[in-house]
This record gives structure tokens, sequence and C-alpha cells, in this order.
């Protein structure tokens, strides 16, 4: 289906490794003692997310579900560091929200234009350079890079509009968005023509304009996955007025005041909050209207909310403007609309310390490496002291220094995890 519309996805993304460091010494002739000069493994590639306002929906991510970044290069002699690997951006509707798989907490709301890291590559490990010392002028090793990132999230798509049409399928919201806007929604005298979202700008006067979306037909029981409403629903959680078309010709024998209430109630199933959006009601079709007194009560009973009806006709345009004057009126007394707040906190990643690790001595130095400290470093945020305390509390309960002192270790010998060295002390 060309058209198919794909609002949600669930995708795993892995940011780049970092290269591996150098073992490497100046060699040239006459120079009897050129010295290390191993270089640095270059930074993986990134994750990044990009907002691209040409896209309207999330199918680029319907069959493939893997995206990787490239690998960090490994450094080179002549302190050539090696190079970075590419971020792989990833470009996503305006609006998409980023959500954790496992907890379904808010990553990050792309409504705005700034690109964002949702993976960062490893960091490059350290070359033989970096080890050389006035009692160290030999270091014949190098660290390796530390591993890129892996998560599995779900982007959801919520469309960017400021007023939202509701009401039951065939009821004259395409027609509507088509007389008010540009769009070109498919219109046909059928239920759920509309089978995905359309956006439409609504220009009002010079400097005053909106986002209206039509979403498609809701009817009773979509807040529990019946019909197309339930899939859609989502696209008027950040709206911030609701226009709720209502068919008063009585053309197929419905009860306007039966149909509004119903479409209520399916609201606030989904959410009470939505229920509780500003509201307007259009009385539609009132020129092909067969019984006024259905469009009597239904005023009489939309009043008595406290809501406010107006009389319209979208396809001879009838009442149209006083609607969208209306609406620009109540917008411009509404706040913003909604950007949701990232609620995702990490978690530190549950490690099993119990695996082998392979320790060096260099002189002074005692290189540590292994799986599982690898994978621990690359989670700590060293700039965080809980972080930094967490880590120290995870190196203890391993028994590493106590590894280290049996292979006699001294006070002031350097600690060398990766790509952070410190000085040993009981």
């Amino acid at each position: 289906m060309a058209n198919q519309f794909i609002d949600t996805a669930r995708i795993t993304v892995r940011s780049g490794d970092g290269g591996n460091g150098a073992v490497s010494f100046h060699r040239e002739k006459y120079v009897a003692a050129g010295g290390p000069d191993g270089g640095d493994g270059g930074r993986g590639g990134n994750i990044v997310l990009q907002v691209d306002d040409h896209l309207s929906t999330l199918m680029d991510f319907r069959y493939k579900r893997k995206y990787v970044a490239e690998n960090g290069m490994n450094g080179a002699g002549k302190r050539c560091t090696g190079r970075d690997g590419a971020d792989l951006v990833l470009k996503v509707p305006r609006g998409t929200v980023v959500r954790d798989a496992q907890t379904r907490e808010i990553i990050q709301d792309m409504s705005g234009s700034e690109p964002f890291i949702l993976c960062r590559g490893g960091k490059g490990g350290w070359g033989n350079k970096h080890f050389a010392t006035p009692t160290r002028q030999v270091p014949r090793f190098a660290k390796s890079g530390l591993p890129g990132q892996s998560r599995d999230v779900i982007l959801e798509l919520k469309l960017l509009a400021d007023v939202g049409l509701v009401g039951f399928p065939n009821v004259g919201k395409s027609t509507l968005l088509s007389v008010v806007s540009k769009a070109q929604p498919k219109i046909a005298n059928y239920h759920f023509t509309t089978l995905f979202p359309n956006l439409g700008v609504v220009y009002v006067e010079e400097g005053v304009s909106f986002v209206m979306a039509d979403i498609p037909g809701i009817i009773e029981g979509a807040a529990e996955g019946a019909g197309l409403g339930h899939d859609f629903l989502r696209h008027i959680d950040r709206c911030r007025l609701l226009i709720h078309v209502v068919d008063v010709s009585g053309s197929e024998g419905r009860d306007p005041v039966a149909d509004f209430e119903a479409i209520n109630a399916e609201l606030a199933r989904y959410s009470p909050e939505l229920a509780a959006r500003k509201m307007l009601v259009a009385a539609n079709k009132v020129d092909i209207m067969e019984d006024p007194s259905l469009l009597a009560r239904l005023r009489e009973h939309v009043e008595g909310l406290g809501l406010e009806l107006l009389e319209i006709s979208a396809a001879s345009h009838q009442g149209v403007r006083a609607l969208v004057q209306k609406a620009a009126a109540e917008l411009a007394q509404l706040p913003p609309v909604t950007i949701y707040e990232p609620t995702y906190v990490e978690r530190p990643p549950e490690v099993d310390t119990s695996g082998a690790l392979d320790i060096q001595q260099y002189d002074d130095v005692w290189t540590v490496e292994g799986p599982w400290l690898q994978r621990l470093i690359s989670n700590v945020n060293f700039d965080d002291y809980e972080s930094r305390n967490w880590f120290d509390r995870m190196l203890r309960e391993s028994g590493l220094f106590e590894r280290l002192e049996e292979l006699g270790i001294k006070d002031g010998d350097t600690v060398s995890l990766y790509n952070l060295e410190f000085e040993y002390r009981r």
C-alpha cells in the first residue's frame, strides 16, 4: 500500500565501538631511541535522531528494525589517531516520541529541530604514547576501545496539530479540512474513507494560522481497539482544541445527541485529560437537514454542558468561516502545543562481575581488562558523584583489589582500566 500510514515502530539501535590504541615505537635512521608513538583509537559512531519535515509516517522503520553505527578505526604508529566512526543519522517525522521499549518511559520528544544522540559511540582506546613516563620509557601495551551502547526503543508518532477534528465516520471531517486548508484528503460517501490522519494549515488572516488534523472516524469501542479510531487517538493527544463534528442531517437515521455522547465517552476511556480538553461543537450538514428538531435537541444538550455549538455545512461552506475564526480566538487563549518531557532515568546495568579478568604488569603499571569490566566502564558517568561511587563499589565487590594485592601491587603503582587510570592506595 503506497499510502500506508505507520505511526509506531520498535527498533534496536547500537552505536559503534571505539577503536583500539596502538603499540608502536618511533623508528628513524640516526635516532637511537625514538620512544613510543602509538596513536589512539577513534571514537565509535553515534546513533543520532533528526527531524525531517518531509516525512509524515514511520514507514521507513517498518521493515528494517536494527540500526548499527560504524566502529572507530584502530590507532597506528607515528601518533596517528584512528578515524572516528561515522554517525548514523535516523530521520523521523516531527512529533515522534521516543520511548524505552521495556519501561515505556519517554526518552525524547522529537518536536524541535535539534538532533538528539540516542546512543553514544564507545571511546577509543589509548595508544602506548599515553603510558610513557621518565621511569617507564618503553611501554609495550595499549588499551582496547570501549563498546558502543545498545538499546531497544519504540518510536511513536503523535501529530503536532493545534486543532483535532473528532466524530463518527462520514460526518464530514475530511470535507471540512479540505475546505478550510489546502489539504486534499480522500473524500467519499462511505464509512472509514479516512484511513490515516491528515494535516492541513488553516490561514485565518494575516499572521494568524493554525494546524488542523483530521483523525479517522472514532466508533464505540475505539478505546478498546475497535475500528480505526483506537490506532489514531494518540494523534489528538497534543491538540489544544477539539472540534467535535456531528451530523445533524438525519440522512442516516442517527441521533446527533447519542453520537455526541458516544464519542465523548470513547475520548474519556482513552484519556480523561483529553476528554477535558477545550471543545467546540460543529453541527454539520445543516443545508440538507430533514428534521430541525435534531439540531434543536443537540443545541440544548451541548449548551447545557457549557459548550458552544456552531451550525455549518462543510460541503456548501456555510458557517465555516465563523468556525475557523472562533477556533483561532480560542487558540489565542490556550497554552502552546504539549511537548513531552523525558521521564526515562538511566538505570545502572546488571553486571555479572564473576567473570575472569586479564591482569598484566608492566613495571609499575597494572592493566586490567575483561568483558564485564568493559561493559561496566561504558555505563559509568564519571562526571556524576553517585555513578562514580557505584563504580567503586562494584570494583570492590568483584574482589579486584584483593586480587591485585595477591599479585603484589604496591602503593603508588598505577592501575589502568581501559581509558581510566588511578594511583593505587590501600
